[in-house]
């Protein structure tokens, strides 16, 4: 095969091959002539049929074998000569914590454990956002909601309400708007209400998976917005804005992308990255490189862009670049990306879908006819992210995935959500 990069082919392992983000970098990498390997602790998953994987490896589950997958994550890297190890899903925390193992073998895409555990935890992250002198919502540490009898639907005096996170989530699981919330015990109006500041420092916590802390974020109306990135040496070489109108739930996964142009996010993205460093024995710095993906409210009444989360791994921003964007460039040779000032970013006006789902959020939420005409045009102009005429076969496999998650979900007395993740998730270096 042809390549249309002048790099010569690579040889590269990725994980978390149940995500649709696995799959389109295994097929972005195929197309561009590297040999593409997955090592998934899933038996079934959408990377092990796609025409574009070269060999497929069943691994133990991170979250619950931590070493081992380590173990044989560096075994598949020396057996296969693996060039470099892109992490796609929360496995990528449990690759971080043993990362001086299998650097001497390969490039790693994912900086240290401490610094992307400070991003996913979702209060450490405001702090790294308030010292990077940008604007955030109220944020304040609260017990657990089965013991917390304050009513966060009562505006304060300011007129704010809250919503209640855990600080270890993902796919909005758990989330509390402020019109859900449930009084547990008798709750007097009149009492004092805690004491807030836009500056609120929430000081960093392991949480135990079995009693994980929770804050409270300021409500901001406004739209969604979500980015994608990546950075090498704390400079983006590879940018996505993108909106979704449709998720799982209201507060759920998205299942609808579409690029967007919107210099205020990608200014933000590069101000927030530039100014974030990695910790290397406490003694020395140098500059973030990595995947990076941002979940931002934009304030109706103000056009503020509020910071709601970070993850530190690919998200769907991937799905909205094409072939030509040159893509793989940005992590085969991210150097020449740097020295050349390059950008890459996606065509605005792109749109991806997850089909399957967006079925499902079509009938859950659309309660006219202009919604369903709204989500049919949606439909009609967006590219499925899972099919393709020429690799097939992850299309079916969806539904053995997603069979799967189901048995999961009943074997563990959890959500089908939960039950997606439930071997990879990361909760706290607690976990190891």
């Amino acid at each position: 095969m042809i390549t249309e990069s002048a790099q010569a082919p690579q040889r590269i392992l990725i994980t978390g091959g149940r995500a649709p983000v696995a799959l389109e970098w295994a097929r972005i990498l195929h197309r561009n002539g590297h040999q593409v390997y997955v090592a998934e602790s899933s038996r079934y998953h959408l990377c092990r049929v796609s025409e574009a994987v070269l060999a497929s490896f069943q691994v133990p589950p991170p979250r619950q074998q931590s070493q081992a997958y380590l173990t044989a994550l560096k075994q598949l890297i020396i057996q296969y000569q693996i060039d470099l190890l892109i992490p796609t899903c929360e496995e990528i925390f449990y690759i971080a914590k043993g990362l001086e193992g299998l650097q001497p073998y390969c490039r790693v895409l994912t900086p240290n454990i401490d610094t992307i555990q400070h991003l996913h935890h979702k209060g450490t992250f405001i702090e790294q956002v308030i010292s990077s002198n940008l604007a955030v919502p109220i944020t304040f540490p609260v017990e657990d909601p089965s013991i917390d009898s304050y009513d966060y639907a009562v505006p304060d005096q300011a007129g704010n309400t809250f919503v209640r996170k855990p600080v270890y989530s993902r796919f909005a699981s758990n989330v509390i708007m402020p019109w859900e919330s449930r009084r547990i015990s008798a709750y007097n109006k009149q009492s004092t209400t805690p004491t807030l500041s836009t500056t609120t420092q929430i000081k960093a916590t392991n949480t135990k998976v079995n009693s994980p802390r929770w804050i409270a974020q300021q409500y901001i109306k406004g739209k969604a917005i979500c980015t994608y990135s990546i950075v090498h040496q704390g400079v983006v070489i590879a940018h996505a804005t993108y909106t979704s109108d449709y998720r799982t739930s209201r507060t759920g996964a998205s299942v609808y992308f579409e690029a967007i142009e919107h210099d205020q996010a990608y200014t933000w993205v590069c101000q927030f990255v530039q100014h974030l460093h990695v910790d290397h024995q406490q003694t020395s710095k140098s500059a973030f490189s990595g995947q990076i993906s941002f979940d931002f409210i934009e304030e109706d009444s103000t056009g503020i862009l509020y910071p709601i989360e970070c993850n530190p791994r690919a998200t769907s921003g991937i799905h909205l670049f094409e072939r030509q964007d040159q893509l793989v460039q940005a992590v085969i040779d991210p150097d020449s990306c740097v020295q050349r000032g390059q950008v890459v970013m996606p065509n605005v006006g792109t749109a991806r879908v997850l089909t399957l789902p967006m079925w499902v959020a079509g009938f859950k939420y659309n309660r006219s006819t202009q919604d369903w005409l709204y989500w049919w045009k949606s439909l009609q102009q967006a590219t499925d992210v899972v099919y393709q005429k020429e690799d097939r076969k992850p299309f079916g496999e969806q539904f053995r995935l997603v069979m799967q998650a189901y048995l999961t979900s009943r074997a563990q007395r959890i959500s089908l959500t939960e039950a997606l993740t439930y071997d990879i998730e990361w909760n706290g270096k607690e976990n190891l």
